[in-house]
């Protein structure tokens, strides 16, 4: 059986990426750009910004936090008259950060999902209209959290499970356009926000000897998912493989999770009490702060 060329397929195509300064967003624009695609950046970190665009040929970027919805529609605007229009679009800016429901900072959930669910959908809404044709592809990222929830990520996975929603809700939204919605959901990736995110003695001690609740997988094996899914306009995207057939069985996924876990969870909350944990991508309040 023939393999699908996908390098044919991005050959070409006007790519809009948030959350592009690092991380997945910026592994993801290099590669695309390798592969012939037309990349244009948003993300809060400039000067990470401006290195990713030089890899990428130059390519258009804006500082951009997608908590502002006025901000993100004028980043959208500029950046897709750049490109001369857009055929995708990634919705990708995320944070994470520890947060016992009880007992944790209730800033800690605002800020979650102020920019994962209110960055997600601001940018999938001031996209939207560029990507509404039958070759329009939109990407919300979301993750492994949005289907099973372990204890200290609970803003993360309600995060995540509303950007699910979203991506779901849009697509058959957009289905009579031609276009198409993808969500993407990654396990443990090795990336920035992995080791910030799971750096805690909190964590660590909710872990145990594991040292990762599922392990952490290289960033090239999400970029490869990302590759392939945007190629062929992919209603789901995830990495590592084992991640589809969780995602299938999520409620005996969480069910045997929750089992793996409870002998440690209240040593962590413990600890979790004790700590000053930071999210994994400081925020424009926290650096003002």
């Amino acid at each position: 059986m023939r393999r699908p060329n996908h390098r044919a397929a991005l050959q070409g195509r006007r790519v809009l990426i948030t959350g592009a300064a690092r991380g997945i967003g910026a592994a993801l624009a290099r590669r695309l750009h390798a592969r012939g695609a037309r990349v244009a950046l948003a993300g809060l970190e400039p000067e990470g910004l401006a290195a990713v665009a030089r890899d990428c040929g130059d390519a258009p970027w804006r500082p951009c936090d997608v908590t502002d919805r006025e901000r993100v529609e004028r980043v959208v605007a500029e950046l897709a008259g750049e490109l001369g229009g857009l055929d995708v679009v990634v919705a990708n800016a995320g944070v994470a950060g520890q947060w016992p429901v009880l007992g944790g900072d209730p800033r800690v959930l605002e800020t979650t999902i102020r920019v994962n669910v209110f960055g997600t959908y601001h940018t999938l809404r001031a996209a939207g209209p560029y990507i509404c044709h039958p070759d329009g592809y939109a990407l919300a990222v979301a993750s492994l959290a949005a289907a099973v929830h372990a204890p200290l990520l609970g803003a993360y996975s309600a995060s995540k499970a509303a950007v699910e929603a979203l991506g779901n809700t849009l697509r058959i939204e957009l289905r009579h356009t031609g276009a198409r919605v993808g969500v993407a959901y990654f396990a443990e990736l090795d990336t920035d926000m992995t080791h910030r995110g799971f750096g805690t003695r909190a964590t660590a001690a909710l872990q145990g000897r594991r040292g990762g609740f599922t392990g952490v997988t290289p960033l090239r094996t999400g970029i490869d998912a990302l590759e392939r899914g945007i190629a062929t306009r992919a209603r789901r995207v995830y990495a590592p493989s084992w991640v589809g057939p969780v995602l299938h069985g999520r409620m005996v996924a969480q069910r045997v999770f929750d089992l793996a876990v409870r002998p440690r969870v209240e040593r962590a909350l413990r600890i979790a009490g004790e700590e000053d944990a930071p999210l994994t991508t400081p925020q424009p309040v926290d650096r003002d702060g």
